[in-house]
Formats: structure tokens, C-alpha cells, sequence
């Protein structure tokens, strides 16, 4: 899966930081939820679930990346993807009270535009979906 190669980063300049001069993602204020600092794609969303960006596949074409999803509850988990012809969701890191967790998933689709993003999205909104519920009944009343 992702092997750091130095790929283009999608931060969000814009975004709050707990340090002058440091990016948001780096310097992440109190309270604020994983991955913030790192662009949300609101026109890449499939049944209220929306696209993070952290790799920038915009900037750079990539067949490996990172990612994260926004679950319909602002509620978060990481995505590390590859391109591959079998479909693959297996976990990389558990359930926390912040995230829930990190997933390895296979996309179907190259990631070159947004609207390869949504499709993919679309491919693995079942598993995801599965997971945030499993997530919700663990961590009853957490939302970070």
C-alpha cells in the first residue's frame, strides 16, 4: 500500500492552527477533529458520506494514496488506497473514541478527478457504512 514517495499533500492553507507558521494538519488546535487541516471534497459525497483528501491525486495522478471519510455525523476514519481489480477492506488500525479507525481498501477506479473520487466512494460506502455503525454502538455519544 502507501509508501511515503513524496507525493503532493491536498492541506487546507486556510485551515486553524495551534502554532503560527505551521499548518493546520501539523498543528492541530484542541478540539478539532482528525485529519483537520486536510481538504474535504464536499461535491464528492455518496449517501451523506464525503471524500478527504490527503494525497492530492488532482495535483499528481497516483495509484496508491491516503485519504479519509466523513461519515454523515462529521465523525472520521482514514482510508490508505491502492488501485486493484479485486476489492480489498481490511483494517490497518482499530476503533478509537476519535476515529473510526483506518482502513486498507482496493479502489476499482484510477483516482484522477473528482468524479473518479465519487465513484470510488460509491464502491466502498457498504463496508464504510458498516464500520461507522459498529463504530457508533461502541463509542456511544462520541463524536471528535
Amino acid at each position: 500500500m502507501s509508501k511515503n514517495i513524496g507525493r503532493p499533500l491536498a492541506y487546507d492553507s486556510n485551515a486553524a492552527s495551534a502554532s503560527d507558521g505551521v499548518p493546520g494538519f501539523i498543528a492541530r488546535p484542541e478540539g478539532t477533529p482528525v485529519y483537520h487541516g486536510f481538504r474535504i471534497l464536499e461535491d464528492v459525497q455518496v449517501e451523506g458520506f464525503r471524500f478527504g483528501m490527503i494525497t492530492n491525486f488532482e495535483a499528481q495522478e497516483t495509484n496508491e494514496g491516503d485519504a479519509f471519510v466523513v461519515a454523515p455525523d462529521d465523525s472520521r476514519a482514514g482510508l490508505v488506497w491502492d488501485i486493484g481489480s479485486n476489492l480489498n477492506f481490511e483494517e490497518v488500525l482499530p476503533f478509537e473514541a476519535s476515529r473510526w479507525g483506518v482502513w486498507a481498501v482496493s479502489l476499482p477506479h484510477p483516482m484522477r478527478t473528482r468524479d473518479d473520487a465519487k465513484k470510488n466512494l460509491e464502491s466502498i460506502v457498504p463496508a464504510l457504512k458498516e464500520k461507522w455503525q459498529e463504530w457508533l454502538k461502541k463509542f456511544p455519544g462520541e463524536r471528535r
